[in-house]
């Protein structure tokens, strides 16, 4: 098992290059088994999470060449359906949460998908009914093997219908569209997720022929098509990433440029962060964070306590919590955070308060921090990452942190960060990937 050493209390300086989002990856990729034409996808993070469903296509019959780093083009012209219903493949599956959404393109192209019940991260539960849901409006059968824990949908025809999600599932909004661009008729679906990765699926769906209305909304029409072409598409600049990289700079108290962050794709992102009194300046579509001594967390107008909590776009992404919740801690004021859609991803504060954070958690979904205002640093601990968003923020505060650090199952880290430790070694971290 991997672990990073961390010593910390570094000040870091230089340009940081984002990788590509990962969540608009484990989409777009999947959408390649719509068309039996090539698809090439550039920007692609090389990370674990996304470099397993690449190999889950390939032992599927997807012909995949790497044309550079983050450069692949992908085929689909053969897909073989015994694998689906394989033991590998249920293991395989089973070790990653994006396999979800290969449901939607294999059942759109194919009329048949399996799937077993996909993994990630250990945040709560992530219901799956929106998915199957929307798949049964459109005319698909479902079975549930509960003692495999193995799904299956089936349709001889896929028509398109009304549909009114029961919530903005992002995942499920993927998978429901994947399954209607090759639907027969019209599609509508109220409200639906419109994060920039469901806008960039839609996107790339409608450059390979697809008819897609209602693009950045919550209310898509889609009018079937026959087939599907192939198409070239490049991936966003990963906003999750350039949020923590925000509150790096904010924790270490250094001067950071964020290198092309694509402004109008980053949402509340950078006013949430504003809104702690972290400075941020725009640079044409690079971001810099100077340096600051100090940060004040901002009062609501009747002077009571700031509250941060995450909602579907365009409210804030729930995966940068964590950060929000650790950059608090060496900030001047107190904050409450309030985690709404899982129960489980605030438990990492345990940790923090080892280090000597001032956290209050209420219940397990809203913690109060009472910042330190960089007064009483953080010690150096040892710990371990429980998921990737919780093991970024902890590897934040281990960097702000007097002493040395170590982080056990970084492996969590490396599913959603590329090569994290190097690139901000170039800054002038001081980490450590130790092998044991």
């Amino acid at each position: 098992m991997n672990t990073f050493q961390i010593r910390g209390g570094k000040t870091l300086q230089g340009e940081f290059y984002p990788q590509g989002a990962k969540n608009e990856a484990l989409q777009v990729i999947c959408a390649v088994l719509l068309t039996s034409e090539s698809v090439r996808i550039k920007n692609i993070p090389e990370i674990q999470d996304v470099l397993k469903l690449i190999e889950i296509l390939k032992t599927l019959g997807v012909k995949v060449i790497k044309n550079g780093k983050g450069d692949y083009t992908f085929c689909s012209n053969e897909v073989d359906f015994d694998f689906l219903k394989s033991k590998e493949f249920r293991r395989n599956g089973a070790q990653l949460r994006g396999s979800i959404m290969l449901l939607g393109a294999l059942l759109g192209r194919f009329g048949e998908a399996y799937i077993p019940t996909p993994g990630g991260d250990k945040i709560g539960r992530r219901r799956l009914d929106t998915h199957f849901k929307g798949f049964i409006d459109l005319g698909a059968k479902f079975e549930y093997d509960e003692e495999e824990k193995f799904y299956s949908v089936k349709a001889n025809e896929l028509k398109g219908c009304y549909m009114l999600l029961e919530e903005a599932s992002v995942t499920g909004t993927a998978n429901i569209i994947m399954a209607s661009v090759l639907a027969k008729g019209k599609t509508q679906i109220y409200n639906a997720a419109c994060e920039p990765y469901i806008q960039q699926l839609c996107k790339m769906l409608n450059s390979m022929g697809a008819k897609i209305e209602g693009i950045s909304s919550n209310f898509l029409t889609i009018e079937g098509v026959e087939t599907l072409k192939g198409t070239e598409h490049t991936i966003l600049p990963d906003m999750i990433e350039i949020g923590s990289i925000i509150g790096l700079a904010a924790m270490t108290r250094s001067e950071i440029t964020i290198k092309d962050v694509s402004w109008e794709n980053l949402g509340n992102i950078p006013d949430t962060f504003r809104r702690l009194g972290i400075k941020i300046n725009r640079r044409g579509e690079d971001m810099h964070i100077p340096i600051q001594k100090h940060y004040k967390i901002q009062k609501f107008i009747d002077g009571s306590i700031l509250t941060i909590a995450d909602a579907p776009w365009p409210g804030f992404t729930p995966d940068l919590l964590s950060i929000i919740l650790v950059v608090a801690t060496q900030a001047k004021g107190s904050l409450l955070i309030h985690q709404k859609m899982f129960e489980s991803r605030l438990f990492f504060v345990d940790k923090l308060i080892d280090m000597g954070a001032q956290i209050i958690l209420c219940d397990p979904h809203r913690a109060t921090v009472i910042g330190l205002n960089h007064e009483t640093p953080l010690r150096g601990t040892m710990m371990t990452s429980p998921d990737i968003r919780a093991g970024i923020a902890l590897l934040i505060a281990a960097m702000s942190a007097k002493g040395t650090s170590r982080i056990h199952n970084i492996y969590q880290i490396d599913r959603g960060y590329e090569n994290i430790d190097e690139r901000l070694c170039a800054l002038g971290a001081d980490i450590e990937r130790i092998t044991v």
